[in-house]
C-alpha cells in the first residue's frame, strides 16, 4: 500500500470514525439535554429517531449518486453539510430545531457513508489489500463508537452542546485532508443513466415510512402501526416495479442474484438489531435499576470498543486462515452466547460478572462487521460499489431500529411495575430478542458455508466463501465488472 493509499484510507477511517463518535456521543447526553431544553420523553426519543429516519431513508439514493455523480465529490459535499448541521445542533434553542438539525445529519451521513465506502472498494484492488483496508476502516467506526460513550460523558459534564461542537471541529480536519489526500475520479459516464427519481422517491419514502412505523411501535396504536408498515410495503412494491421497468434503476434487480450479498445484508440487519437492543437494555439496567451515571455507565461499556484493536489484527488472520463465512458464522454463534450470558442477570450483579459478556461482544465486532462489508460489496462491478454499501448501510440502520424498537416493545409487555423485581422480568425477557436475532443471522450465514462447500472446486476465491473473482458482474448483464474497476489509489 502506497503512501497515498494510506493517506486516502485515513481521511476515510476518520470520517467513519465521526460518524460513530457523534452517535455515541449524543446517546450519553440525552438526558442532560432534556434537562436543559425541558423536553418531554417522547420529544427526546425524537432527537435519536430523527437521525435513523434521515440515515436509513436516504442511504440507497445515496449510494446511488456516488455512483452517478462521482464519489469524492458526493463525499466531500455532504461532509460539509454534516459539519454546518451538527454546529446547528448545538445551537439549538427549542427541541424541533435540535431534531430537524439532526434529521438532515442524518442524511448527510446517509450521502457520505457509501461514498466513502466505495471509494475504498473501488480504489484498493480487490483481494488481501481492500480486505485489509476494510478491516482497518470497520475497526476505525467501531472505535469512534466506543471512544464517543466516553468522549461524550465527558462533554456532557461540561455542557451537552459541545456534544454537537467537537464533531464540527473533528469534521473540519477531516474535510482539509480530503481535500489534500482524496484523488478526484474520472468524471463517471452517465449515457443512457439518468437518475431514477421515481425510484428514490418509492423506495426513500418506504424506508422513511417503515422506520418511522418501527421507531413508533411501542407508542402508537396497533392499528397505525399496521397502517404504516402496510403503506410503506406498497411503496416497495412500487419500487420493484418501477425498478423492473426503468432503463437506469436506482438498484438493478440482478443484483440480488448475489447470494452473498443477500446473506450479508440479512445478517446485518440482524446484528444490528441484536446489539443495539442489547445496548438500550444495558444501559436501562445500569442507569435505571443500579443508579449509575452517564459517565461510569460509558466506561463499563468501553470494554465493547476491544474490536478496534482487533478487527486490524486478528481479524485478517483469521479470515486469511477460515475465509469470511466461517469468521462471520462464528462470530454470530459467539455474539448469541455473549448475549445470552446476561439473560440471569440481577439486581446486584458486580461489574466482574458482566465484563466476560461485554468483551465477547466486542471480540464477536470484529469477527462479523468488517468480514460482512467485504462479502457484501466483493465481486459487485465497480460502477455498483456505491449502490452495494448503500444496501448494507441501510440494512445496518434498519436493523438498529428494528431491535431498539423490538426489545422496547418485550421490555415494556413484561414490566410489571417499578419494583426491582418487575424491572428486572423486563429486562430479562427483552435480553432474549438480541440472543434470537443474532441465532438466526447464524442461521442465514450458514448457507454461506454450504456455498464454500459447493464451490470448492471453482478455484482459489472458493476457499473466501465470497463470490468468484473472474470479473463476472454477479447475476447481471452488465458486462465485465473487470472492465469497470480503475487502478486504484491503492495499486
Amino acid at each position: 500500500m502506497t503512501g497515498r493509499a494510506r493517506g486516502v484510507l485515513l481521511v476515510l477511517c476518520g470520517a467513519i470514525f465521526l460518524e460513530g463518535i457523534d452517535v455515541a456521543m449524543l446517546n450519553v447526553a440525552l438526558p442532560a439535554i432534556r434537562a436543559d431544553l425541558g423536553l418531554s420523553t417522547g420529544t427526546l426519543q425524537w432527537v435519536m429517531s430523527a437521525y435513523v429516519l434521515g440515515y436509513g431513508g436516504f442511504m440507497l439514493l445515496g449510494g446511488r449518486a456516488a455512483d452517478l455523480f462521482g464519489r469524492r465529490r458526493m463525499f466531500i459535499l455532504w461532509l460539509v453539510v454534516f459539519l454546518v448541521f451538527s454546529g446547528l445542533g448545538g445551537l439549538a434553542a427549542e427541541g424541533w430545531m435540535l431534531i430537524a438539525a439532526r434529521f438532515v445529519t442524518g442524511v448527510a451521513a446517509a450521502f457520505m457513508t457509501p461514498a466513502g465506502l466505495s471509494i475504498i472498494t473501488t480504489g484498493f484492488p480487490e483481494g488481501a489489500q481492500r480486505d485489509k483496508a476494510l478491516l482497518v476502516y470497520a475497526g476505525t467506526a467501531a472505535g469512534g463508537f466506543s471512544i464517543g460513550l466516553v468522549v461524550g460523558g465527558l462533554l456532557s459534564a461540561v455542557d451537552w452542546r459541545w456534544v454537537f461542537f467537537a464533531p464540527v471541529i473533528l469534521s473540519f480536519g477531516i474535510l482539509l485532508a480530503a481535500l489534500a489526500l482524496v484523488p478526484a475520479s474520472p468524471r463517471p459516464d452517465r449515457t443512457g443513466q439518468g437518475v431514477d427519481l421515481a425510484g428514490a422517491v418509492t423506495v426513500t419514502a418506504g424506508i422513511l415510512l417503515l422506520v418511522f412505523g418501527v421507531e413508533r411501535a411501542t407508542h402508537a396504536p396497533a392499528a397505525w402501526t399496521v397502517g404504516t408498515v402496510g403503506a410503506a410495503l406498497l411503496l416497495f412494491l412500487a419500487f420493484a416495479l418501477i425498478e423492473r421497468a426503468s432503463s437506469s434503476p436506482l438498484v438493478r434487480p440482478g443484483l440480488f442474484r448475489s447470494g452473498s450479498l443477500v446473506r450479508a445484508n440479512v445478517s446485518g440487519l440482524l446484528f444490528a438489531a441484536g446489539f443495539f437492543g442489547f445496548q438500550f437494555i444495558v444501559v436501562l439496567y445500569l442507569q435505571e435499576l443500579r443508579g449509575w451515571s452517564p459517565l461510569r455507565t460509558s466506561f463499563a461499556l468501553l470494554v465493547i470498543g476491544v474490536d478496534a484493536v482487533l478487527s486490524p489484527l486478528l481479524t485478517p488472520r483469521l479470515v486469511a486462515r477460515f475465509g469470511h463465512a466461517r469468521v462471520i458464522f462464528g462470530g454470530l454463534l459467539l455474539a448469541s452466547f455473549s448475549y445470552a450470558l446476561f439473560l440471569p442477570i440481577t439486581a446486584d450483579w458486580s461489574y466482574a460478572a458482566m465484563f466476560p459478556g461485554l468483551l465477547l461482544l466486542g471480540v464477536t465486532f470484529s469477527l462479523v462487521y468488517g468480514p460482512l462489508t467485504i462479502v457484501a460489496t466483493d465481486g459487485i462491478a465497480a460502477k455498483e460499489q456505491g449502490v452495494a454499501g448503500g444496501l448494507l448501510n441501510t440494512s445496518f440502520q434498519f436493523g438498529a431500529a428494528l431491535g431498539l424498537s423490538a426489545v422496547a416493545a418485550v421490555n415494556i409487555a413484561a414490566t410489571d411495575g417499578t419494583s426491582p423485581a418487575a424491572l428486572l422480568d423486563g429486562y430479562r425477557a427483552a435480553l432474549a430478542v438480541p440472543v434470537a436475532a443474532t441465532l438466526i443471522a447464524a442461521a442465514v450465514s450458514a448457507f454461506g458455508l454450504r456455498a464454500r462447500r459447493g464451490a470448492s472446486t471453482a478455484g482459489p476465491s472458493a476457499d473466501r466463501g465470497e463470490p468468484r473473482r473472474s470479473g463476472a458482474s454477479p447475476g447481471g448483464s452488465d458486462g465485465p465488472a473487470g472492465t469497470e474497476q480503475p487502478a486504484g489509489i491503492g495499486a
